[in-house]
Formats: structure tokens, C-alpha cells, sequence
């Protein structure tokens, strides 16, 4: 069954490789995707929803990142920014948790790319269900979702 990210990399002619592997986790859907797949963690891209009130913002990062909340707000020029509960996120996007795609979702979000994604030819973003991400260059992906970018992770002191 096609998704409705497929869809809409169809529809924008963008090319993409599509990669299926079986999920059998219910949660660290990103980091079960890496390894699956035998791919560098720093390779493929998580989807995460934030909300500032009724402002949605679609982050793809690193699936071994963790998210600066402060860092994103300030990047997308938003006062605050915290992360939205599943059931919001699923009416948002059309996508149940583990399959959230940044492509082909219900409403029109704002989206935030990490900038280490400029680092790869080729980054996997979950493909629109668990189990199934498309791969695709990221300089696509900004161009399609109009797309920001920068450093929005925490970083530990040394």
C-alpha cells in the first residue's frame, strides 16, 4: 500500500529509495531503524512534532539526538516550543507514532531540518508507516517542505 508520503514525492517528482525492514518495537522507532538496516544512527532521521499553541513545527533529526526545545524555538523564531502528544500529532499528520512522515502529512507544518543532514548524499526519514523509511537527499527535502535548517540539539558540556 502506497503512503501518503510516497504520494507526495510522486507528486513533486522527487526521487527517493524506498527501505522496509520489520518493526518490532513500540518505542526508539528511529534507533531499531538504524540498526535494522545496518545504517549509521547519524544517517537516519527522526520526525518530531512541537507545538507552540496552535504553531506546529515538524523537526527531522538525527535519531541519536536529543532535542533543545529552546534551540528549535529560537531557530523557527517562536517563543517556546514543546513536544506534542501523540493523539495531536496523529490528527496533525495523519500518521500513528513510529511512522510519522515529514512528506505527504494531513495539515501544512512548519519544518525544521538538522543541519547535520548536509552532511549526507542520502538521509532515510520514516516513509509514512513503522517499518518503511524513504531515502533521500537533503537539499531535496528543504526544497519540498521549504525547510529550515540548523543546530537545534542538545549538546552536553565536556
Amino acid at each position: 500500500m502506497i503512503t501518503p508520503a510516497q504520494t507526495f514525492l510522486i507528486q513533486h517528482e522527487i526521487p527517493f529509495k524506498e527501505y522496509s525492514y520489520e518493526c518490532t518495537v513500540d518505542h526508539d522507532f528511529g534507533r531499531f531503524a538504524a540498526q535494522s538496516l545496518g545504517l549509521p544512527e547519524e544517517r537516519v532521521f527522526k520526525t518530531i512534532v512541537l507545538q507552540q499553541d496552535k504553531t506546529f513545527v515538524t523537526t527531522i533529526t538525527p535519531v541519536n539526538g536529543l532535542i533543545s526545545m529552546k534551540n528549535a524555538a529560537r531557530i523557527m523564531g517562536l517563543k517556546s516550543l514543546r513536544l506534542a502528544d501523540g493523539a495531536t500529532v496523529t490528527r496533525i499528520t495523519g500518521y500513528v507514532l513510529g511512522g510519522v512522515s515529514p512528506f505527504g502529512q494531513k495539515r501544512n507544518t512548519l519544518t525544521l531540518l538538522h543541519d547535520s543532514a548536509l552532511n549526507f548524499e542520502e538521509i532515510l526519514v520514516s516513509g509514512g508507516r513503522r517499518g518503511f523509511s524513504v531515502g533521500i537527499k537533503p537539499q531535496d527535502l528543504i526544497a519540498a517542505l521549504q525547510a529550515r535548517t540548523g543546530d537545534f540539539l542538545e549538546h552536553k558540556a565536556p
